[in-house]
């Protein structure tokens, strides 16, 4: 069945910044939609967002250049093409581009393409995407990540740390962690009222963050699962974004609210000390996008204990993961579409993350939109986890409620593995902290 058009407009992701979103129609008339996140922090080697830099619409960030790529060079070239064909459309792409990193067209661009072929063809075969999407048709559900404060570059730097999230250890199903979460989030602003720190939400939906130390936030954090009726280490873990490579200048690492530098063996010492004080059972890019040495430290001191996550270590870039494998860095893999910008480069990190025996977990950027596409990709995948920030914002709750449709659809069929999936990949979670204390 072959593509009959293409085409694409600027739209507006949840910060209200330009975004595009892309239609992709075969002769059939089944039709797909693509619509393009952005992220505040990136990694150095994602493939390229091409924006226009024209101070004089939207202050630069506009995506008409894009738009113009998909209804022109790109749609001359793909229209006519097996709609189908997911991995020979998006090769085509890629080739189309020919830059390592998609800067000549922008990921953006590609990106929005692939997406809505993917949804076109599953419409075309008449299958939900996620059935679609993973070709033996996935049946997980994934256990979520969601974030309760929010910091870094989601903050305005309020808090040196990115994320501050929770995992429902305990869930036995999907309609679980949620509530789980629900009562977590919600006991976290009574605390905030009470302290008189309430004060609004940032980027993703996690309550904007008060405090002058980084652990007091964790201090929060623990005390809002206990108010919530839950014990910190057994019913409910903590999960951590350090967002290392925005805190790494000048070959140290800065807690900017704190006034503290480290070396890298000071600052491995301080995530290695802080997941052994704390029940955190996950732990994202604790260590800068380059520094391989500080990620091996971390990794041979709790790597056993702990899910380590590359984000900006590895981009979903499936080069960049091949040497993260090789050296043992990490565990566990987030997985953004934008950060290589086509569906099928995506499906392939995702799979070599599992053949590894490492855990993918699927993300949703700072600057999201309505399109609910990553719930999809993590069901289709059997990925396992689940990150698209808190539990407030209607697109941060559109993915969250798309899996309760997938999971209605699956009927009997779905399953939920929980916590149980930390094994899988080697890590025995802590025991849970004792009443009244802040230690392991």
């Amino acid at each position: 069945m072959k593509i009959k058009s293409v085409s694409a407009f600027q739209i507006f992701d949840s910060r209200g910044q330009p975004t595009l979103e892309a239609t992709v129609e075969l002769e059939g008339g089944a039709r797909g939609a693509g619509l393009v996140p952005s992220g505040a922090s990136t990694g150095r080697h994602e493939a390229l967002e091409l924006r226009d830099g024209d101070p004089s619409r939207y202050r630069g960030r506009s995506v008409f250049q894009a738009v113009g790529h998909v209804n022109g060079e790109i749609a001359r070239a793909v229209v006519g093409r097996d709609g189908l064909d997911q991995a020979g459309l998006d090769e085509a792409l890629i080739a189309l581009d020919g830059t390592p990193n998609k800067a000549r067209l922008g990921a953006n661009a590609i990106l929005a393409v692939s997406m809505a072929a993917a949804r076109a063809a599953a419409a075309a075969r008449g299958r939900p995407l996620f059935a679609d999407l993973g070709g033996v048709g996935g049946t997980l559900l994934p256990l979520p990540e969601i974030q309760v404060f929010g910091g870094g570059r989601h903050a305005a730097g309020r808090i040196d740390l990115q994320d501050f999230m929770i995992i429902a250890l305990a869930a036995k199903t999907y309609e679980e962690a949620l509530e789980v979460t629900y009562n977590v989030y919600h006991a976290a602003a009574l605390v905030l009222r009470e302290r008189g720190l309430l004060a609004g939400v940032a980027d993703e939906g996690g309550y904007w963050p008060q405090f002058d130390r980084n652990e007091d936030v964790l201090g929060a954090l623990l005390e809002a699962i206990a108010r919530a009726g839950y014990a910190p280490g057994r019913d409910v873990g903590l999960s951590l974004d350090v967002a290392a490579t925005e805190l790494f200048r000048n070959g140290h690492y800065e807690l900017g609210r704190e006034r503290r530098r480290f070396t890298s063996e000071e600052f491995s010492a301080l995530m290695i000390g802080w997941v052994r004080q704390y029940p955190i059972v996950s732990i994202e890019d604790p260590m800068a996008e380059d520094d391989w040495e500080g990620w091996s430290r971390v990794r041979a001191a709790i790597g056993h204990r702990c899910q380590l996550v590359g984000d900006d270590l590895f981009t979903t870039n499936l080069a960049r993961l091949e040497r993260g494998i090789a050296a043992g860095a990490a565990n566990a893999v987030l997985i953004k579409l934008n950060q290589i910008g086509t569906v099928t480069e995506t499906l392939r990190a995702i799979r070599r993350t599992q053949a590894a025996g490492w855990l993918p977990v699927v993300s949703a950027r700072s600057g999201e939109t309505e399109d609910a596409f990553i719930a999809h990709l993590a069901v289709a995948t059997d990925a396992g986890q689940l990150k698209v920030g808190s539990f407030s914002r209607g697109e941060r709750m559109a993915k969250w409620n798309e899996v309760l449709r997938i999971q209605r659809h699956l009927g009997p069929r779905a399953r939920f593995l929980g916590a149980q999936i930390f094994p899988t990949a080697g890590i025995t979670l802590p025991q849970p902290l004792p009443p009244g204390r802040g230690e392991i």
